[in-house]
């Protein structure tokens, strides 16, 4: 369907096994790049909601553009009563965060930058996700067996976690995954 896309060089700037997926399941054809030596800090003062749209176009500026290069950046940030709940350190301040996020509803938040050397489209996506009571037990065995210290908020909402604990989401299922797709869909089809 983006047979527009052809004329470009579709350029992932992201280690995500989860955005590679999803974007190939778009039908993109693309290769990937992940931009590294990015300092991710965002001013103190930025409005959380604006936070994944920063980074996500500072990671674009992290990749000199070449002609015919068409890139796509993205950031996920879970927001839980206006903090920003990021990726976690080690497993206690995993189980940390999933005990807080335990029988309460969030903000998951994705920024997205698609850039070529003659344009910039930004935008965001907000899905605010329901989690049902989780006990201890349960966080241990999601933390034990499938390692979510590189996920926003410690859980990915494809693994176990989010097949027992989410009780129900308002928005983009994709979005909460990393990247919203159906966005990001009408966004490629102007370029």
């Amino acid at each position: 369907m983006l047979n527009n896309l052809e004329k470009y060089d579709v350029v992932l700037g992201s280690n995500s096994p989860r955005r590679r997926e999803l974007l190939a399941d778009m039908g993109v054809k693309f290769r990937v790049e992940a931009i590294k030596g990015i300092d991710e800090t965002y001013p103190a003062s930025l409005p959380v909601e604006d936070i994944p749209v920063y980074l996500s176009r500072l990671k674009a500026d992290g990749h000199p553009l070449s002609d015919g290069e068409l890139l796509i950046t993205a950031d996920t940030v879970v927001v839980l009563d206006e903090t920003v709940l990021g990726k976690p350190v080690d497993e206690a301040d995993a189980h940390r965060m999933l005990r807080s996020l335990s029988g309460r509803a969030h903000r998951v938040i994705s920024g997205v930058c698609v850039s070529t050397v003659d344009r910039v489209e930004s935008f965001a996506d907000t899905s605010i996700v329901h989690f049902a009571e989780l006990t201890d037990e349960e966080i241990d065995y999601y933390i034990e067996h499938y390692r979510p210290l590189d996920k926003a908020g410690a859980y990915g909402i494809q693994e176990w976690i989010g097949n027992i604990g989410i009780s129900g989401i308002n928005g983009d299922f994709y979005n909460v995954m990393g990247l919203p797709t159906r966005k990001l869909y009408q966004v490629l089809k102007s370029f």
